[in-house]
């Protein structure tokens, strides 16, 4: 039987969890989460695109706990505001807002505006404790809608309007948005390719040798 990797998930959303280890239930993997290491440092999440704080997570956890890590970063990103929230999207509207007060301010911003292009984005990365890392990446296209439709989901669901489903993000039930969403299809890329991910981790982790130490200690 084939050994299992261990693969680390930095988040503690069992939801997240879940939904990954689902997804990769046929690998020989064994996905834990941030939450079954006890109290870990913040990585401060201050790169400058998706793709560098995803990075910023997995390698920074991959190094602490000597694993492969998987992290991901997201958010939304309206053309009209300059690719704004992007980023920020998670504390857009302040570290403390709920999702309801992020989602207003955008439609506050957006009022009167034609232009209601916009489109989420997440980036996931893989990393090794030495520093390696590849990378994946998700793209949905949809409109801001004027106002919020829909209770399911989070974020800036309810005012992400997908057009060939005619309806928001936070209209659709979970497996409906995950085959679309920018997450799902990000996930998607790594589910079909995971077998040349285990190829590469084995690869790139770096192997420990027990040596005999030549000092003999003498009560």
């Amino acid at each position: 039987m084939e050994d299992k990797i261990t693969l680390i998930l930095a988040t503690t959303n069992k939801g997240k969890t879940a939904e990954i280890q689902e997804m990769l239930k046929g690998f020989p993997v064994d996905i834990k989460d941030l939450q079954q290491f006890g109290m870990l440092p913040d990585v401060e999440e201050d790169g400058k695109t998706f793709e560098e704080n995803a990075y910023k997570k997995a390698s920074f956890f991959s190094k602490i706990l000597g694993f492969p890590a998987m992290a991901d970063d997201s958010g939304l990103c309206v053309e009209a505001l300059g690719g704004e929230p992007g980023i920020y999207s998670a504390r857009y509207a302040g570290d403390q807002a709920s999702d309801t007060e992020k989602y207003q301010k955008i439609l506050a911003e957006m009022k009167n505006k034609d232009n209601r292009k916009a489109y989420f984005q997440c980036n996931i990365s893989i990393a090794v404790p030495t520093g390696s890392a590849i990378s994946y990446e998700g793209r949905c296209d949809g409109i801001i809608s004027e106002k919020a439709f829909g209770s399911a989901g989070f974020g800036y669901d309810p005012i992400f309007f997908y057009p060939s489903a005619n309806k928001t993000f936070g209209q659709m039930i979970s497996a409906e948005k995950g085959k679309v969403s920018h997450r799902g299809l990000a996930l998607a890329e790594v589910c079909n390719e995971f077998d040349k991910i285990i190829i590469w981790i084995k690869q790139q982790m770096p192997v420990f040798k027990r040596v005999q130490s030549p000092v003999k200690c003498v009560l």
